[in-house]
């Protein structure tokens, strides 16, 4: 099933929905297709009957809705305060670096993707990172480095480019 039609069938189980369920509709949407898309901005917004800049609005205004897809490799930072203090920001500016990428971009090969978090709720184990929903503890800029060059070193003998 294609992208646009998985989210006209997410816009059909909202029938004669109104603006109350922008959210849930948007969060539908991100989960059948990874993020945000312009063109479902502009569905959801014909569907609504309300502007697509109050839609695009609600979607920047919560950073739980993204506008790209993910990577394969999709790093999460913790960024609460815990890990605020035993370092994260070292540990975000090393995954930025190695990757080129900032926080909320994926690399152009779609192999990796970095997002922030406000807490992971594993607060003793600071800083925490997540990668594809594998937790690493106490985590360190250079243990990131060494993980993403693992990975890398993984995909090119899997094939990938």
């Amino acid at each position: 099933m294609s992208v646009q039609s998985r989210v006209d069938k997410v816009l059909e189980n909202y029938g004669l929905a109104k603006r109350d369920k922008l959210i849930p509709i948007l969060q539908d949407i991100q989960e059948e297709e990874g993020f945000i898309s312009r063109s479902s901005v502009l569905k959801v917004a014909k569907h609504l009957g309300i502007p697509a800049s109050k839609v695009y609005g609600v979607a920047t205004f919560y950073n739980q809705f993204r506008f790209e897809a993910i990577g394969t490799n999709h790093v999460m930072v913790c960024r609460g305060t815990a890990c605020h203090v035993k370092g994260s920001a070292s540990v975000l500016q090393m995954a930025e670096e190695v990757l080129g990428i900032k926080a909320g971009q994926t690399t152009r090969d779609g192999m990796f993707s970095i997002e922030t978090v406000a807490c992971m709720g594993a607060c003793g184990l600071a800083p925490v990172i997540s990668i594809n929903g594998e937790f690493h503890a106490k985590i360190t800029a250079e243990k990131l480095k060494k993980l993403i060059e693992e990975i890398r070193n993984r995909e090119k003998s899997n094939g990938a480019k």
